[in-house]
């Protein structure tokens, strides 16, 4: 059985989608992407676009129960691949706050996002049996 998990700490989706789905001991997000909650975008570089996503997939992720250490799986996808220096920085440092292992990870180069964005970013999540 799956449960919606939804927020009001980040903006609400622009579609007809939950903020995350919760299945058993896993976490699934959908694609987070640099808009506030009056949906526009003002955030003016890539840095603070990134590290934006990130902090909001991290809310979503603790309303489930979860943190950042559960991630397992992240994809970014993205209209500037130049810009993936940039990116790994932001992201480097956001994920060595929480922990030492990086999550597995796909990037990919898009030719449009939604709202006109650089970038989106998903991520899988799951907690772990202890035994």
């Amino acid at each position: 059985m799956s449960t919606a998990i939804n927020t009001k700490k980040v903006p609400q989706p622009i579609g007809p989608y939950s903020q995350a789905i919760k299945i058993n001991n896993m976490v699934i997000t959908s694609g987070q992407i640099p808009i506030n909650k009056n949906d526009f975008t003002n955030l003016k570089d890539i840095k603070e676009q990134t590290l934006f996503v990130l902090n909001n997939i991290k809310l979503i992720i603790e309303e489930s129960g979860l943190k950042i250490q559960n991630i397992v799986k992240t994809t970014i996808f993205l209209t500037d691949i130049t810009q993936l220096e940039i990116i790994n920085d932001v992201y480097e440092k956001f994920f060595l706050k929480y922990h030492n292992i990086f999550p597995a990870r796909s990037c990919i180069q898009v030719s449009r996002l939604p709202k006109d964005v650089n970038i989106e970013i998903e991520a899988i999540a799951i907690l772990e049996n202890k035994k």
